[in-house]
């Protein structure tokens, strides 16, 4: 009777190749999302020589609770009057040498835009949708204020201006032009939003 052949062994020598094949190919062609996150200036490393006087009526303070309340100013604020009251302290113009501003000119809140600061505080236990849908609102307030001073300039949305300038595929002729109507805007109204150490409460 003839003995019978064992099962025939599979080449394995070849799929060590197969899987690093198939692993590069996933790196090659898998796209890795990036999150653009919130754009914030830092303050510099170095403390300025001199020693910057901030008045207080050029401060806005805007402070969270855990409970997502909102404190503006000492009052609780809804979060739907947040960016009126923002932008109100933005252009109110005290000292009245903003001729752009449309403000009240109310001596005890903001003397100029450029001098004038947003404060952010919140608690450590804030949600964070809550300290996100807050951070929009107020960069909103800077955004409407610069959308209408582009409009009045230049005919068209400041945030449709910046985009476009600061898209790579911008050809370099009309992101120089950009450059300087962006600029001119942005020293009308310079984003000056702070954020104070969060608390715990």
């Amino acid at each position: 009777m003839p003995r019978r052949k064992g099962a025939p062994e599979v080449n394995a020598g070849s799929m060590a190749d197969i899987a690093f094949l198939l692993l590069i190919f996933f790196l090659v062609t898998t796209t890795i999302e990036t999150d653009a996150g919130l754009d914030r200036m830092l303050p510099p490393m170095e403390p300025p020589e001199e020693d910057v006087v901030i008045k207080q009526k050029n401060i806005f303070t805007v402070n969270i609770n855990k409970n997502g309340q909102l404190l503006v100013e000492d009052e609780l604020m809804d979060l739907k009057n947040l960016r009126k009251a923002a932008m109100d302290f933005l252009e109110n113009g005290a000292d009245g040498s903003c001729n752009y501003c449309k403000g009240r000119k109310d001596e005890s809140s903001s003397d100029n835009p450029t001098k004038a600061i947003i404060s952010l505080k919140n608690d450590r236990e804030t949600k964070y949708s809550t300290y996100i849908t807050v951070q929009n609102e107020l960069v909103g307030a800077y955004n409407d204020l610069r959308n209408r001073e582009s409009q009045k300039s230049f005919g068209r949305d400041f945030t449709d201006m910046e985009a476009e300038y600061l898209n790579p595929e911008t050809p370099s002729n009309v992101r120089d032009d950009l450059k300087d109507k962006v600029k001119q805007i942005q020293d009308k109204f310079p984003q000056k939003l702070s954020e104070a150490e969060t608390t715990s409460n």
